[in-house]
């Protein structure tokens, strides 16, 4: 029997300049991603769309989720497997192809994990348990580009 989970969260855009959005230059991208009883986040654009540098964009956003929940799943996978990861670093990149219209869409997202495990004999399972993760991610089955990873594998120094 499978499950339904809701989320919710409000978005408001903070970007009228005073006169609205009377042309493209006239109004800020900025916006305030609020979620109950958590910090808000402040967004805008990426800067290539007129958005502040200082502020998370949605694509940076969208990498963001992809690489968390593999990172989640992941660490579940290898609790489960008696491997025992003792640090976990991602440097996902992603790339969004932009259209004639001005619209776009990812074509593609790669996570780069770097694992260490506590013994050397967990690095072979440490190592294929990256694509279970990739299949059972909530937010990797719900966009319709791949998400692909490129992951290292690292014995700790104990």
């Amino acid at each position: 029997m499978s499950k339904e989970h809701h989320y919710a969260a409000t978005t408001t855009w903070t970007g009228n300049k005073g006169a609205g959005t009377a042309s493209y230059q006239a109004y800020g991208r900025d916006y305030v991603i609020e979620i109950e009883n958590k910090p808000a986040i402040h967004g805008s654009s990426d800067p290539a769309f007129r958005g502040d540098p200082t502020r998370y964009n949605p694509e940076e956003l969208l990498l963001s989720s992809l690489s968390s929940c593999h990172m989640l799943w992941y660490l579940h996978l290898c609790s489960e497997a008696s491997v025992r990861v003792v640090e976990y670093m991602d440097k996902a990149s992603g790339t969004m192809l932009e259209t004639p219209n001005g619209g776009g869409r990812f074509s593609e997202v790669l996570l780069h994990p770097v694992v260490t495990v506590s013994d050397q004999s967990m690095a072979e399972k440490a190592m294929s348990l990256h694509a279970e993760a990739n299949k059972l991610c909530f937010i990797a089955n719900s966009v319709n580009f791949p998400v692909l990873h490129r992951a290292i594998v690292h014995v700790a120094d104990l």
